[in-house]
């Protein structure tokens, strides 16, 4: 019984432990603290593994409580053997949906960051630039959309691209209105690291 009660939470634990990279710029942003953020971008190479874990626990636990038990004694009569809320099938189902949710986390995180619409009006062309920033430090979508929220946030941003995959973020600015080193400050303020920058045509 020990094990039926375990393995469900080693599913729990593995499944938020492989998302835990991408849960915690939300929390960071919706907390209005930024060092949190990458605090956990040393767990992103072991997702692959934490998401096998979490289904090998899980599996583990449904084998365990949908296998055939003998429930009579010598005597041919049935015993029916009692279980506690944290064995039973509604418990394991729930867990289940938990981990599912958790581990698909990285795909839906954008939702939790608000719609950047940018309505800078800008009255000369020649005062718009468009830099591209390196970050460090970055693994998901939820890294991405924590970046792009802080820049956008800045006065005179017209369009921000971000992208974990290539650790950067394209921004086109009205340099009468905000700076290189303002964009910087943003970027670092989440807890990634900006490494430099480079204009782009």
């Amino acid at each position: 019984m020990k094990l039926e009660s375990s393995a469900p939470f080693a599913g729990i634990l593995t499944a938020v432990a492989s998302s835990l990279c991408c849960i915690t710029p939300v929390v960071a942003f919706l907390a209005g603290t930024g060092s949190l953020a990458s605090s956990f971008s040393w767990i992103e190479p072991a997702r692959p593994y934490l998401l096998g874990a979490t289904a090998l626990a899980l599996g583990f636990a449904w084998y365990l409580k949908l296998r055939p038990v003998a429930t009579g004694d010598d005597c041919g009569c049935e015993i029916t053997p009692k279980s506690s809320f944290l064995q039973s099938k509604s418990f394991l189902v729930g867990v289940t949906l938990f981990a599912a949710v958790t581990s698909a986390f990285p795909y839906y995180s954008g939702i939790f960051f608000p719609k950047t619409e940018n309505a800078a009006m800008v009255s000369e062309e020649s005062k718009v630039k468009k830099m591209e920033f390196t970050i460090e430090g970055m693994t998901c979508t939820g890294c991405e959309n924590h970046v792009k929220a802080k820049i956008s946030k800045l006065p005179g941003i017209l369009e921000v691209a971000v992208s974990y995959e290539k650790g950067t973020a394209v921004v086109r600015f009205d340099e009468s209105k905000t700076s290189i080193e303002a964009i910087e400050k943003a970027i670092n303020s989440t807890g990634y690291t900006a490494k430099g920058h480079k204009a782009v045509l």
